[in-house]
């Protein structure tokens, strides 16, 4: 589906963001001319150096999210953010996230409880659908649509939804407090990769030493040589080995390249020299533009930060979906939330990195939810029936009962 930003009815949507980053979700939407962001949260104080270089306008809130208040935050139509994934081990079922960053989604869903903004947007790594056999994402999927929201999620490929040379995948979550949004948003279509590692990469000219690997420098430097001979192809040491990326673009970034030996994106220049990427060129990958700017911090932060961030293009491509399905809502078309006990859960999924679900409806009485489900005709599934279908990797429509 494609979908144009422009309406006869438009208007301007706010955003209220959390683990901002350096601002590459809000950037995303931005560009789209239909978002505007009214308030930003990150901790970390090196990430905030890079945001507010490039936002000097944008509040920029510094606090441990633990200790803000969702009264002191502003009123917003979209709550957006890419909460950290290094913790997401569960203790058991419902029983929260072991790590103390694990529970930093529960952070941002109280946010989400106070605000109720029409929707709410979350990127995270792929994994994030697998771990714990499924358990993660159950309880994340089920605390977004419990709290009355339809949610789609999709695993997307940055180098075949976003035009750039990075074999980067990640999981993306919009969820629509109305069922006609909702109804009206889809995940972009695959396009053509035209962007070649050469658009994002300088392998021209001379850049500072200190990115340039060297005979009597680095220990496993003659074992380079040998196996770094195209300027068509990225290559990494493997601690004990060079791996070629024979794909043609660049490997997913990380957090930790560029500070020691291993996994670090090398390159052959005109020159005939190997050197690792500069932090520029790792920003360049991810999609964000040419003028977006760069403090004067250590190369470790800057390298950090962009392994960090998110593919600017695919996320602007599904910020204009999500412009047009909060455009075209002409009703209220939101499910009624109430106190009863049990939420019938809908689900459609295709495979497990895919998928749809919402409340369909709320009651009291589980042998009242499970005779609408015999009568409809789809299955009913437990917790273990669950699990056992995520590792399938099936396609699936099936209702859940769940304690609200």
């Amino acid at each position: 589906m494609t979908n144009s930003v422009s309406s006869t009815n438009e208007q301007e949507f706010s955003i209220d963001a959390f683990f901002a980053g350096v601002g590459g979700i809000e950037l995303g939407f931005e560009q789209t001319g239909k978002f505007r962001v009214a308030y930003a949260n990150e901790f970390d104080q090196n990430a905030r150096k890079t945001y507010s270089l490039n936002n000097p306008d944008t509040h920029l809130d510094g606090r441990d999210i633990h200790d803000v208040d969702p009264k002191e935050i502003p009123n917003s139509d979209l709550i957006v953010g890419g909460f950290p994934c290094q913790a997401f081990s569960i203790a058991g079922y419902r029983k929260g996230f072991e790590d103390g960053r694990g529970d930093l989604f529960f952070e941002m869903l109280k946010m989400i409880k106070a605000k109720k903004p029409k929707a709410v947007f979350i990127e995270n790594v792929k994994n994030l659908v697998t771990h714990d056999h499924g358990n993660t994402f159950k309880v994340i999927r089920e605390a977004l649509v419990e709290n009355g929201y339809f949610i789609q999620w999709k695993v997307l490929n940055g180098k075949d939804f976003g035009n750039v040379p990075q074999n980067r995948e990640r999981i993306y979550v919009v969820g629509f407090k109305n069922k006609t949004a909702f109804d009206n948003f889809e995940f972009p279509e695959p396009i053509k990769l035209t962007k070649t590692i050469h658009d994002v990469i300088d392998f021209h000219n001379d850049k500072n030493e200190k990115y340039y690997y060297r005979k009597g420098v680095q220990p496993f430097y003659d074992q380079l040589v040998p196996e770094i001979t195209s300027q068509d192809t990225i290559y990494q040491w493997r601690r004990q080995y060079v791996r070629e990326n024979k794909t043609g673009v660049i490997p997913t970034l990380t957090a930790n390249m560029g500070t020691g030996g291993h996994n670090v994106p090398l390159i052959l220049t005109d020159s005939g020299e190997i050197r690792k990427l500069t932090p520029k060129e790792t920003f360049y990958a991810q999609g964000y533009p040419k003028d977006f700017k760069l403090p004067e911090i250590s190369n470790g932060q800057l390298y950090k930060q962009a392994g960090n961030s998110v593919v600017v293009p695919v996320i602007n491509r599904i910020a204009k979906n999500v412009y047009f399905a909060l455009n075209s809502v002409k009703d209220n078309n939101e499910l009624e939330q109430n106190h009863d006990k049990y939420a019938l859960i809908y689900s459609d999924i295709n495979s497990r990195f895919e998928g749809k679900s919402y409340v369909k409806k709320y009651s009291s009485s589980i042998d009242e939810l499970k005779k609408f489900v015999e009568a409809s005709g789809v299955q009913l599934l437990n917790d273990a029936d669950y699990i056992r279908l995520v590792q399938k990797k099936k396609q699936a429509t099936f209702y859940m009962i769940e304690e609200s």
